[in-house]
């Protein structure tokens, strides 16, 4: 039990087993650092169990184990996993044992079969022996000093074909000192409702052991699942940061986490830390070298991000209308998204996120309106924020840019001995002033860039600290081949902030020109000196 101010809550212990189930997804291979990073940050966030990895099974593992004793951890405990001693042997004398024993960690993970259809058809041996295994295999980890966590593989596949034999490899773990049993939906194929009653039935068979829950995503119940099972009684749960593991992936703890903690009430990390999830969730993202899953519940950037007109002029009077829970609790936050369903209350709140003082603004109506009609034509401001705060304050009152085009030119030719270079010409107005510049590039675009900049950097300096930080380019009616419209999206930045633009246009240049001129009025007007 916990205790929020004087309050006893129930505690579960959380084991993360993002190093070793985690790293059999397809596309994640974690090296040793990478490994010893994701230790830190979860023993930091107040994970109790980090398995480390398999250490019979492949050198990155042993040097991980080897390595991981001198981190300093605070609060978890590593976790050593293996399977019991092979059919026919003495735990004793079975390598995977051994290198179990050599990791010197000081809990061990020891799995083994608990459906027949497993002891007979892939470990090909008797009913019996496989009882004794689990069982002289616990007897043995715990002789050498371990916390023994046993793995129940295939627990509900075995149960629902044959429950007394399931609770009999139970048995046997319980009589080899095992000091905690963990059932494992390894196929993913079972249903919250039959988790709930298997856990509770052997609740009920087994009083006095604690139990643990291992769920697999592949019916799409994992997190599911786990919570049915906290609810029959388990008080362990194993699972992987953002889900990663092998097929569809393992139970994702950021989502158990928040729901047990705040729908629950019940207490799964260190009091204060449940604010470090999403900061943790997206580290382990980046060290891994995943894309983000911008949906996922709780800890994703869109988790609480509002595009529906309706939906934010209801968050305006009340945050809760259509959150369930505050983003700060999970180190997230609301944003709010504008596109075409955007309504006056997008804009009024994304201005005030933006800073800008809403009585200083024209017409949001007909912001709004530019908003939806640019967006027929093939803009999008979900990822181009700049613009959109660009149009805002265009609707000021005696706004006045800090340049105005008057023309441009861009071509692209191949000369004999030189091969294909672009040239571009640019006429700008700045004040009563016509700046005329052509400038060479590698692309029409890069072009551009560098003759407005010969044109702008005399009256404007700091445009020299702008770079170009990213350019993509979106087809969105491909069946019209080459006359289809283009969407460019362009990423700028000064040393201190970054931005987006955008521009569309059946023209690729006049796409990117009206991106590119948005990125450097923005800087000039908003990010302004790095």
């Amino acid at each position: 039990m916990e205790k929020t101010q004087g309050i006893a809550v129930p505690r579960v212990r959380l084991y993360d087993t993002t190093l070793r189930d985690g790293t059999q997804a397809e596309g994640i291979s974690l090296s040793v650092e990478d490994k010893l990073k994701i230790t830190r940050l979860l023993d930091k966030l107040g994970v109790d169990y980090i398995e480390g990895g398999w250490p019979g099974s492949n050198p990155k593992d042993v040097a991980y184990f080897e390595r991981v004793r001198d981190l300093g951890l605070t609060h978890a405990r590593i976790t050593a996993f293996g399977s019991t001693c092979r059919v026919g042997s003495q735990p004793q004398d079975d390598p995977n044992i051994r290198a179990m024993v050599d990791a010197q960690t000081p809990v061990i993970a020891l799995v083994g079969k608990s459906w027949t259809l497993h002891v007979e058809d892939v470990l090909r041996t008797t009913l019996d022996e496989n009882l004794r295994i689990i069982r002289e295999s616990a007897t043995y980890l715990k002789a050498c000093s371990k916390e023994v966590i046993y793995d129940a593989e295939h627990f509900f596949d075995g149960y629902k074909a044959d429950p007394p034999y399931a609770r009999a490899t139970l048995q046997a773990a319980v009589d080899g000192g095992a000091d905690l049993l963990c059932l494992c939906d390894t196929n993913g194929g079972s249903m919250p409702w039959e988790i709930e009653r298997i856990v509770h039935e052997v609740r009920e068979a087994f009083p006095a052991s604690c139990l643990g829950i291992h769920a697999h995503n592949d019916g799409g119940v994992a997190v599911a699942n786990t919570l049915a099972a906290v609810r029959a009684g388990a008080t362990h749960v194993q699972g992987t940061m953002n889900g990663y593991g092998e097929r569809c992936g393992n139970a994702d703890l950021c989502t158990i986490v928040p729901s047990l903690e705040l729908k629950m009430g019940l207490s799964a990390l260190p009091e204060g830390q449940l604010k470090h999830l999403t900061h943790t969730a997206r580290a382990v993202t980046s060290i891994a070298n995943q894309p983000p899953d911008r949906h996922a519940p709780y800890v994703g950037l869109s988790a609480f991000a509002h595009k529906g007109g309706i939906h934010v002029a209801a968050m305006r009077r009340n945050l809760l209308s259509y959150q369930h829970v505050d983003p700060a609790l999970v180190g997230n936050e609301s944003r709010v998204v504008i596109s075409e369903l955007a309504g006056r209350g997008n804009l009024l709140s994304k201005a005030d996120e933006m800073g800008l003082r809403t009585d200083e603004l024209g017409s949001i109506p007909a912001v709004l309106q530019q908003i939806k009609d640019l967006e027929y034509r093939g803009f999008t401001f979900e990822g181009a924020e700049a613009s959109v705060e660009l149009m805002l304050i265009r609707s000021r009152e005696g706004y006045e840019p800090p340049f105005r085009l008057i023309d441009f030119m861009a071509v692209v030719e191949h000369r004999e001995g030189r091969g294909v270079f672009a040239e571009a010409t640019v006429k700008v107005r700045v004040g009563d002033k016509v700046y005329h510049t052509a400038a060479e590039g590698n692309g029409p675009v890069n072009a551009m860039d560098q003759a407005m900049r010969k044109a702008l950097v005399p009256v404007y300096p700091h445009i020299a600290d702008f770079e170009l930080a990213d350019y993509k380019v979106h087809i969105l009616d491909s069946d019209a081949g080459t006359a289809a419209t283009t969407r460019v999206l362009l990423d700028m930045q000064n040393g201190t902030r970054r931005w987006s633009t955008v521009g569309a246009s059946a023209n690729i240049i006049e796409a990117s020109w009206r991106a590119l001129a948005d990125g450097i009025e923005y800087g000039l007007t908003v990010a302004r000196h790095p």
